[in-house]
């Protein structure tokens, strides 16, 4: 089952979108949004799964065309979002071209941060930045939301509370965030917000394509149209989701509607490419001794996007432009 929000109010209109991504529809008769599907999931899932089968069969005349442009976030805002960096190749490169070493305990304890989650922008909605010397990054990271998970969840028992799996970047302004983090604090003005593709998709759907309770999937990242990365998200990665919803759960009941991410995806085949900036760069320094690819400036084009073994898109793609915020 594929899940949408098209744009309306704060928190979207919930449509039922098709496998294919053509057409979709509206369903208020079950849920007006798709947080109100997280609050009652058991109750609402096999409705929704319902229509789902329906509309794949092509016998709902009311379905119509589903247009990205008309798409907000899966969930347009969360009461909670979780990071963790589960690809540590991708921190060892950075670390690295700056001589610096990973903490021996991330190899064993997941590091987990907590971000903004008020607003998320839609997948095809302009990045407004107030200025581009503050080293404007990408980071495309797979995400999953849960229901109601109890305090005390073991990663045995976390698996049964992923509900569904969404696309991201997380963007980043490194010239800020680098500064901020030696406060030795939280990060607030370095990730000032979040994009997501505009489906949201049921791990029973992804079907061959979720093994091991992550994505076997690559995730292709364009940048003004050259391709910098496709790492394989069930590839390299040290922690699972599962470990990661129990690290978040040790000492806090997790709400329904949490959005835990798996940072950004990286493979230490360097034939994959590179799935953010920084790490484009730490891989020329470590090479060359000096970076060559800039950071993101006003106008630049950014492109992100899963496609399944037929060619088609998974999430649906998220397509932005860098502006200048007004």
């Amino acid at each position: 089952m594929k899940l949408a929000s098209l744009k309306h109010g704060r928190d979207g209109q919930l449509v039922v979108v098709s496998h294919d991504l053509q057409w979709a529809v509206a369903v208020p008769e079950i849920a007006a949004n798709l947080q109100s599907v997280m609050d009652d999931w058991d109750a609402l899932h096999p409705q929704l799964a319902s229509v789902s089968h329906l509309l794949n069969a092509g016998k709902l005349t009311n379905a119509f065309p589903f247009k990205p442009e008309h798409a907000h976030a899966p969930l347009p805002r969360a009461y909670q979002w979780c990071e963790g960096s589960v690809y540590l190749v991708h921190l060892e490169r950075t670390r690295k071209s700056t001589n610096r070493e990973l903490p021996p305990s991330l190899y064993t304890d997941p590091g987990v941060w907590q971000g903004v989650s008020n607003y998320f922008l839609p997948p095809n909605d302009p990045i407004p930045i107030f200025d581009d010397a503050w080293d404007i990054d990408l980071e495309p990271s797979i995400g999953v939301i849960t229901d109601d998970v109890p305090m005390g969840t073991l990663a045995n028992q976390a698996a049964a509370h992923i509900k569904l799996v969404v696309l991201l970047n997380d963007l980043s302004l490194r010239a800020i965030q680098i500064p901020e983090m030696k406060k030795g604090l939280g990060i607030i003005q370095g990730k000032p917000l979040k994009t997501f593709a505009p489906i949201a998709v049921t791990p029973e759907s992804l079907g061959e394509m979720w093994q091991a309770n992550m994505l076997a999937c690559a995730v292709n990242v364009k940048v003004n149209g050259e391709l910098i990365g496709n790492a394989l998200a069930n590839v390299d990665y040290n922690f699972d989701f599962p470990t990661l919803i129990e690290y978040v759960a040790r000492t806090r009941e997790i709400g329904a509607g949490t959005i835990i991410s798996c940072g950004t995806v990286a493979n230490r085949d360097e034939k994959r490419g590179n799935s953010c900036l920084m790490e484009k760069r730490a891989v020329e320094i470590l090479g060359t001794g000096q970076a060559s690819t800039p950071y993101l400036k006003f106008c630049d084009q950014i492109h992100i996007e899963c496609l399944d073994t037929n060619g088609i898109s998974v999430f649906g793609a998220m397509s932005h432009s860098i502006t200048k915020a007004q």
